[in-house]
């Protein structure tokens, strides 16, 4: 793999009682210029300027040259990063990172088109040669294209009952932009010195540590980025889009009396390195600056240690469920089954199916598969971990429902997936780095907010249990049935909240859970999933879900 990297060791330093944390963290106090900083010589953000418009050129020129071409899209992206992790009190790593790729689609063939894709890393070394190797791989993305096209025809003659299955590779129309899309931040990520960003890592892992003594283990990693991507087509886009992301992961482990609990969960939003030293505080989300964020962890941890297995119910039982827990829920039984090339089968052997969608006949569109009280919608132009405003084949992203008033609405799409269902695309064809192949991913998808107090959803409860935060999922191959864990669980009896037990969670069907909805909350809240898996090789991606509180019908499962 193409790319620099240098390591640091961090630097120790003593926290002052009562000052801010912002103001003891050694922030410039001058803007550095990427001159001055000899590890982003080569593959910086800048470089997009260089070859913005030479990409748009590059795409429309090949696509008049090479044979039977279609179409020709190009992506670039250059990310830089500072990363640092501490444990239990002591310094691991720390580093800052300058990558680069880029990735080529070809779409060619004549009568049946089909797709080529090369993608490729990029060393320093490279950068002088990069319109050199830019029309090599749409070359060789061409030829590939030109070959599977060929195979089709010959499988289209041989086989002509089976060829039927072959899918049509008819892109959707979009709108052609040229936009520039700048990064929203206070203070730049490139422009953190290393040292305050292992600085805090070591201060907040120290602090835990004293926490008590029952914390027997904590871990923090922490990374601050700028990436900017450049998507150029051969119809005419030209998209460039400047994001910045920081974020916090944070793991404890509490061990008391024999009972050992390990919670991790991650503070991050599309925004500058003031999110972990000032925390996020956004009309979607509340998360407090990164020591607070921990030492809430490192509380719960520590109450669970104390408290008692959760039993396990015989049948359905009255739940009422938190934010924090319908981001996970959502993010698997709605987000997932929503993305049309899961429900197309196009991933079934190695990631499952959709309980959306059996065939192109057979589907749920506009069908009840909820209560009417429960909408749900994906939308990458809310500030949160999935946004964006265009997606990597140049679709603006937009609000998308995917169930309004109880009734499923639709997918996410492609171009392609649009247009095998006859259906708009709708900006979801994404991919974690230029270098690899675009997937339909969900963004920032989430339950609508209701009406209703959270605090009286739960005062109406004669005997039920409020679920806290979410742990591990366990989903079946079409996500028609689900197990997921929850942080805390409390009962509930005469509609106040009384023992807390651990290591407990919910299991049911899809779309019973989402049918016995009787109450949604007004409290919405959207919260960053830092590691939703997708793809073969696998892709991990960032993206956002959330909720109200929600209260519904299922069977408690327990450790008890």
């Amino acid at each position: 793999m193409g790319g620099l990297y240098w390591g640091a060791h961090a630097c120790q330093r003593k926290s002052l009682p009562g000052q801010r944390l912002a103001d003891r963290l050694p922030l410039p106090a001058r803007r550095i210029s990427p001159a001055s900083r000899p590890w982003m010589t080569a593959l910086r953000i800048e470089l997009i300027d260089e070859f913005r418009e030479r990409l748009a050129a590059l795409a429309t020129d090949l696509l008049r040259r090479l044979p039977v071409c279609r179409y020709l899209d190009i992506r670039l992206e250059v990310r830089e990063a500072q990363r640092a992790s501490a444990e239990d009190g002591r310094p691991r790593a720390s580093g800052r990172e300058a990558t680069a790729a880029f990735g080529v689609r070809v779409i060619a063939g004549d009568p049946i088109p089909a797709p080529g894709y090369v993608g490729r890393s990029l060393a320093p070394d490279d950068l002088p040669h990069l319109p050199r190797l830019l029309r090599a791989a749409c070359r060789h993305a061409h030829a590939r294209a030109v070959a599977a096209a060929a195979a089709k025809a010959a499988l289209q003659k041989a086989l002509p009952r089976l060829a039927r299955t072959l899918a049509d590779l008819s892109l959707a129309p979009i709108p052609v932009r040229r936009d520039t899309v700048p990064p929203t931040f206070r203070l730049d990520p490139r422009e953190v010195p290393l040292q305050a960003v292992a600085a805090l890592a070591l201060e907040t892992s120290r602090s835990l540590k004293d926490q008590h003594s029952a914390l027997v283990h904590n871990a923090i990693h922490l990374l601050t980025e700028r990436s900017r991507h450049c998507f150029a087509s051969s119809e005419g886009a030209c998209l460039d889009q400047d994001q910045a992301l920081t974020q916090g992961w944070v793991t404890v482990v509490a061990e008391r009396d024999g009972v050992s609990e390990e919670l991790s969960d991650v503070l991050g939003h599309p925004a500058g390195w003031e999110v972990l030293t000032d925390g996020v505080f956004t009309p979607y989300t509340a998360l407090p600056h990164l020591p607070a964020f921990a030492f809430g962890l490192a509380e719960d941890a520590l109450a669970l240690t104390a408290s008692p297995p959760c039993p396990t119910t015989e049948g359905e039982v009255v739940v009422v469920t938190d934010p924090h827990y319908n981001a996970l829920l959502c993010h698997e039984i709605v987000g997932h089954p929503c993305e049309a090339d899961r429900a197309l089968k196009m991933e079934t052997a190695y990631a499952g199916r959709s309980w959306l969608l059996t065939d192109l006949e057979r589907h749920r569109v506009g069908e009840p598969i909820a209560s009417p009280l429960v909408t749900a919608y994906s939308d990458p132009t809310l500030p949160g971990y999935g946004q964006y405003r265009y997606d990597h084949e140049g679709t603006p992203g937009r609000k998308v429902l995917h169930i309004e008033g109880g009734l499923f609405r639709g997918f996410l799409h492609s171009r392609q997936t649009a247009a095998l269902l006859q259906a708009e695309p709708n900006g979801a064809y994404t991919a974690t780095g230029a270098g690899l192949v675009p997937l339909v991913r969900m963004n920032n998808t989430l339950f609508a907010p209701g009406l209703s107090d959270p605090a009286q959803i739960i005062a109406e409860v004669e005997e039920g249990y409020y679920l806290v935060g979410h742990r591990t999922p366990s989903i079946a191959e079409s996500r028609e049935q689900f197990r997921i864990s929850a942080m805390k669980v409390y009962e509930i009896r005469r509609g106040e909240l009384g023992r807390l037990y651990r290591d407990g969670g919910l299991a049911a069907g899809s779309r019973a859970f989402l049918s016995a909805v009787d109450a949604v909350g007004s409290d919405l809240a959207l919260f960053p999933i830092p590691n939703c898996g997708k793809g073969q090789p696998m892709q991990t991606k960032r993206v956002g879900n959330g909720g109200p509180t929600l209260r519904s019908r299922a069977r408690l499962v327990g450790g008890a």
